[in-house]
């Protein structure tokens, strides 16, 4: 995958956690996987816009429903990276 260097400004505090945080994976690829799940998240806040536009507000259990799935998901990426294998739609 073709890559760009660019620069960014964030608070310094925030710097350091994330720092710490990504340690073994690097900042790059740390801020990479941050910018594609925000871009992820706001593709998905889109789409519920959109639905319920055209088909009504989300109940509660609707909303119940969609967070437990959400989180399933997550989980399902933490251990697939925790394993070293590529999540869907990435390169083996």
């Amino acid at each position: 995958m073709a890559t760009k260097k660019i620069t960014v400004t964030i608070p310094e505090e925030l710097l350091d956690e994330i720092r710490a945080e990504a340690a073994e994976r690097g900042l790059s690829a740390y801020v990479a996987e941050a910018l594609r799940f925000k871009r992820d998240r706001d593709r998905l806040r889109e789409l519920v816009d959109w639905l319920q536009e055209e088909h009504g507000p989300v109940t509660e259990d609707e909303r119940a429903a969609a967070f437990e799935d959400l989180e399933d998901l997550d989980a399902e990426h933490e251990r697939r990276r925790a394993a070293g294998r590529p999540e869907a739609g990435e390169a083996a």
